[in-house]
C-alpha cells in the first residue's frame, strides 16, 4: 500500500522525477527520455501513450533496471515504496523484479525460452522467488496459465512457445508476470496480439487485482481506445518527452495539446475513419472476378503425446471456405486459436490442407509443387504477425526490402535501391534508420520494415496476418491509408486476418468470422456490425474497445490526496 512521510504526505507506490535516459551506439549519444515526471499509486492504473519511438517502452525498461547494451540513466529518481531502484546493486534489483515488480514484455517471440515448456517457464518464477516447491509450482503453473485467459491450460503448459498462436504466447508471458503476485506490474503493450475478448479478460483481470489487492498498473500503450477505457490517468509522451497529463476522461475528452488531439483523430472506427469508397464503388458494378478461392479447406496439427496416448490431432479449420476477389478486403476475425493464421498460410500454400481445395487466378493450385509455387510468391505476399521473427537479424532494413527484388531480379541495384527508399518513406520508416538492423528498431518499425518489403513486388495478393497490432494509432492511419491506395491504383487484393474490429470496420468490404475452426458468419462489413446474427459475434463486438473519442464515463474511484505528475 502507499505509505505516509513524516509530515503525513501520502506517498506514491512508484515516483520517478526527471527521469534522463541516453543511448550510446557507434561513438553517437542519443537521447530517448528527457525528464519525465510520474507517479502511480496502490490499487491506480496509469496509461503512457505515443507513437512508436516516442520513450514509452524506453521509460517502463529503465525503471526496472533492463535498458539494452548502450543504454543508461543519466539523471533523475525512481523510487518505488521509498526505495531508490536505481542506487540497488544487481543482486537486490532481482529481488525486486519478478515479485514486487513484474514486466509483461511487448515480444513474446523474443521474451519466451524456445527451448523451454510454457508451464515450466511460469513455474520458474515461483521456484527462483521460493514462493512454491517444484511440485507445487509445476501445479500451480496450470492455474495461473488459466487466470491469463489461456485454453485448454494443461494442454498448453506442455507446448513449447513455437506450438502456440501469437495471442497465447502473449497469455503465457502475462501469466509468468502474474506468477509472484506484483505489487505493480509493468505492462508493456501487453494485449496488441490478443482478440478482443480475452483482451476483455486480461484486462479485466488486471482491474480486479488492482481493486482488490492494491496492485498499481504502468500500461504502456499506443492503443488510445484502451487507454482511455482502462486507465486513471494518461501520460501522452512524444520525443522521449510528457507533453500532457491528467485524468483519463479530461485527456481524452478535452486534449490541451495539439499531438493529443492528432492521436485521437487517428484512432481507427473513428467516424473520419469510416471506409466507404471501396463499397460504393462495389454498389455501382456487378462485381469483380475472384482471385483467390478456398473450398471446404480442412487442416489437423498433430498434439504432443499425454499420457501415454498418440496419435491425437487438433482441427484447426474444418470445412472452411471463401472468396477474395480482384481488388476487394476480406477480412477473417476470431479469437485466438479460431485458425484465422492458419487459413492465411493456406491460402498462401506455406501448408497443404488435409482436404478441401485452394485456387490462385484460376489455377488449382492444392497439390502444386515447390517449382510451381514459386511463381505465386511473387504474385501473393505474406505480412507476418511477428516481423522480429520474419526479417533477417543479420541484414539493414534496405537489404531486408531489397531482398525480394533481388531474388526476381526485377531491375538494377541502383534502380532497387531507390524502389526500396521511396517504399519505406510509404511506410513513415526515417531515414536515419534504414542502415539499422531488426534488434535496432522497435517493434512498430519492425512492423513497418516487414509491410515494405511486402509490397515490394506489387504482388495481386497480400495476405495480411495481424499487420497493425504492433503499431501505434497514427502510423496505423498511415499505413491503412497507404493500403488502400495502393489498392486503389494497382487493384490489390487482401486477406485481412485481425483481431482488431474497428481495423476491419474501416478497410473491410467483406467479414468471416472464425470459431474453433468454423465460419460461424459472414457478410458485408456494415452489415455485420450493425446487425450481427451469430452471438459469438456479437459477443466479439461487444468486447471491443470503443474508439477514445466516444469514450464512456468511469465509475468515480475514492477521493485520495493530490499528487504532482
Amino acid at each position: 500500500m502507499t505509505g505516509q512521510s513524516a509530515d503525513g504526505r501520502c506517498v506514491p507506490l512508484l515516483d520517478v522525477r526527471g527521469l534522463c535516459v541516453t543511448y550510446r551506439s557507434r561513438g553517437r549519444t542519443t537521447q530517448a527520455v528527457s525528464g519525465v515526471d510520474l507517479t502511480i499509486a496502490a490499487g491506480e492504473t496509469v496509461a503512457v501513450v505515443g507513437e512508436s519511438g516516442s520513450g514509452k517502452s524506453t521509460t517502463a525498461h529503465a525503471l526496472l533496471g533492463l535498458l539494452p547494451a548502450g543504454g543508461r540513466i543519466t539523471a533523475g529518481t525512481v523510487r518505488f515504496d521509498g526505495e531508490e531502484l536505481t542506487a540497488l546493486d544487481d543482486r537486490r534489483l532481482r529481488e525486486v523484479r519478478g515479485r514486487d515488480i513484474a514486466l509483461v514484455p511487448q515480444d513474446p517471440a523474443v521474451s519466451l525460452n524456445p527451448v523451454q515448456r510454457v508451464g515450466d517457464q511460469v513455474a520458474e518464477v515461483l521456484l527462483i522467488h521460493g514462493l512454491a516447491g517444484r511440485k507445487e509450482a509445476a501445479a500451480a503453473a496450470t492455474d495461473i496459465l488459466e487466470l491469463a485467459g489461456m485454453p485448454e491450460p494443461a494442454l498448453r503448459a506442455r507446448n513449447f512457445p513455437h506450438q502456440l498462436s501469437g495471442g497465447m504466447r502473449q497469455r503465457a508471458l502475462i501469466a509468468i508476470a502474474l506468477a509472484g503476485r506484483p505489487r505493480l506490474i509493468v505492462a508493456d503493450e501487453p494485449t496488441s496480439a490478443l482478440d478482443t475478448t480475452v483482451q476483455q479478460r486480461i484486462l479485466d483481470h488486471l482491474q480486479k487485482l488492482s481493486r482488490e489487492s492494491g496492485t498499481a498498473v504502468l500500461l504502456i500503450s499506443h492503443d488510445l481506445a484502451v487507454a482511455a477505457a482502462r486507465a486513471d490517468r494518461i501520460i501522452v509522451m512524444r520525443g522521449g518527452e510528457v507533453v500532457e497529463a491528467g485524468p483519463a476522461e479530461q485527456v481524452t475528452a478535452e486534449p490541451r495539446h495539439e499531438y493529443t488531439r492528432l492521436l485521437l483523430d487517428a484512432v481507427p472506427g473513428a467516424p473520419n475513419q469510416r471506409r466507404t469508397v471501396a463499397r460504393d464503388r462495389e454498389a455501382a458494378t456487378e462485381g469483380p472476378r475472384p482471385l483467390l478461392v478456398a473450398e471446404d479447406l480442412v487442416m489437423d496439427y498433430p498434439l504432443p503425446r499425454t499420457g501415454g496416448s498418440g496419435g491425437r490431432t487438433l482441427r484447426a479449420l474444418d470445412g472452411v471456405g471463401f472468396t477474395v476477389p480482384v481488388g476487394r478486403t476480406v477480412a477473417l476475425v476470431g479469437e485466438s486459436g479460431s485458425g484465422k493464421s492458419t487459413a492465411a498460410r493456406l491460402a498462401l500454400r506455406l501448408l497443404r490442407p488435409s482436404a478441401g481445395r485452394i485456387e490462385f487466378d484460376g489455377r488449382d493450385i492444392t497439390a502444386a509443387p515447390e517449382r510451381e509455387l514459386r511463381a505465386l510468391r511473387r504474385g501473393a505476399q505474406l505480412i507476418h504477425q511477428n516481423p522480429y521473427a520474419a526479417l533477417d537479424p543479420r541484414l539493414s532494413v534496405e537489404r531486408i526490402v531489397e531482398e525480394p527484388l533481388r531474388v526476381f531480379r526485377t531491375e538494377g541495384r541502383t534502380a532497387r535501391l531507390a524502389r526500396v527508399r521511396a517504399l519505406l518513406d510509404r511506410v513513415a520508416l526515417p531515414a536515419h534508420l534504414h542502415e539499422r538492423r531488426p534488434a535496432a528498431l522497435s517493434g512498430g518499425q519492425r512492423q513497418r520494415v516487414a509491410i515494405a518489403r511486402a509490397l515490394a513486388l506489387e504482388p495481386r495478393l497480400v495476405v495480411c496476418d495481424e499487420p497493425l497490432s504492433a503499431l501505434d494509432v497514427s502510423v496505423q492511419a498511415r499505413i491503412l491509408a497507404l493500403l488502400e491506395e495502393l489498392q486503389a491504383e494497382l487493384g490489390i487484393a487482401y486477406l485481412f486476418i485481425t483481431h482488431d474490429l474497428a481495423v476491419v470496420r474501416q478497410i473491410a468490404d467483406e467479414v468471416l468470422v472464425l470459431k474453433d475452426g468454423r465460419i460461424v458468419e459472414s457478410g458485408k462489413t456494415e452489415r455485420l456490425f450493425t446487425s450481427p446474427q451469430h452471438e459469438h459475434t456479437k459477443a466479439l463486438l461487444h468486447a471491443a474497445p470503443q474508439p477514445a473519442v466516444s469514450r464512456p464515463k468511469r465509475p468515480k474511484r475514492p477521493k485520495r490526496p493530490k499528487e504532482r505528475l
